[in-house]
C-alpha cells in the first residue's frame, strides 16, 4: 500500500455505492482509481468528491494493468470556492479541461504545482486566473508560441508574424499572449473584461492546433454565460 497526493479531476458513480476517480497525482501523474463504498449511506467522505480538491490516497497496487483500489483517503486541502458562483464555475471548467488534456501525462511536478498555484489565485478572487493558467500549461508542456517581433500570433505554427493569419488573433489578443509569455509571474498580467471571451476562444483554437485529439470542454458554455 502506498500514499499519493492528487487533484481530483473527475469521478463517475459505479454501481450502487462505488466510484471511479480520475486524478492528477504528484507522484505518478494522471491516475484512475477505484473507490469502494463511497456512496453508501454511512460514508460521510462523499462530500470530499469535489473537482480539484486535493486529496491524499492510500492505494492498493494491482498487477497486470488493472485499476488500483483506494483503501482510504483524506482531504488535504479544501478549495473553499463552492459558495462563489464564478469561482465554482471556473473550477468545474478547469477540472473538465484537465481531465482531457492530462490523461496521458506522466509525473510532472511543474504541472502539479501549477494547478496548486492556480487554485490559490482563484481563491484570492482572481477571476481571470483560469485563462492565464491555460496559457501557462502550454508553456510547461513545451508547445507555447515563440515570442518574436511580429504583432500577430499565428496559432497554427506558433510564431508572431507581421500580418494577421487568424481572425481571433488580432493585435489586442496577440499582445496579451506576448505579454503573458514574456513575464516571470503570469498572474500579474491583467486582461480587460471585454477581451476575456476572445482570449479564451483564442486559447481553445491554439489547443486545437497543438494538443492531440483536443475537444472543447462541455462546460465552456456555462463559463461563458457566467462571465458575460
Amino acid at each position: 500500500m502506498n500514499s499519493q497526493n492528487g487533484f481530483l479531476l473527475s469521478f463517475i458513480k459505479y454501481g450502487e455505492n462505488d466510484a471511479v476517480l480520475h486524478c492528477f497525482t504528484e507522484e505518478e501523474g494522471f491516475q484512475t482509481y477505484f473507490l469502494k463504498g463511497i456512496y453508501s449511506k454511512k460514508n460521510k467522505k462523499k462530500a470530499f468528491l469535489q473537482p480539484l480538491n486535493k486529496l491524499n490516497f492510500f492505494i492498493n497496487p494491482v498487477k497486470n494493468g488493472g485499476i488500483c483500489s483506494v483503501t482510504k483517503f483524506e482531504l488535504v486541502k479544501n478549495n473553499d470556492v463552492y459558495t462563489d458562483i464564478k469561482a465554482n464555475t471556473v473550477i468545474f471548467f478547469i477540472s473538465d479541461f484537465l481531465n482531457q488534456v492530462l490523461k496521458y501525462e506522466n509525473k510532472n511536478l511543474s504541472i502539479f504545482f501549477s494547478i496548486e498555484k492556480f487554485i490559490e489565485e482563484l481563491m484570492g478572487k482572481n477571476y481571470q486566473s483560469h485563462l492565464l493558467f491555460l496559457l501557462n500549461l502550454l508553456k510547461i508542456q513545451g508547445v507555447a508560441p515563440l515570442v518574436g517581433e511580429g504583432k500577430f500570433l499565428d496559432p497554427e505554427i506558433g510564431i508572431f508574424s507581421a500580418g494577421m493569419t487568424h481572425q481571433l488573433f488580432n493585435e489586442e489578443i496577440s499582445l496579451i499572449w506576448k505579454q503573458a509569455l514574456s513575464t516571470d509571474n503570469i498572474y500579474t498580467i491583467k486582461i480587460h473584461s471585454a477581451a476575456r471571451k476572445d482570449f479564451l476562444d483564442s486559447l481553445l483554437v491554439y489547443y486545437h492546433y497543438h494538443i492531440t485529439d483536443f475537444k472543447v470542454p462541455a462546460s465552456l458554455e456555462v463559463i461563458q454565460q457566467i462571465f458575460e
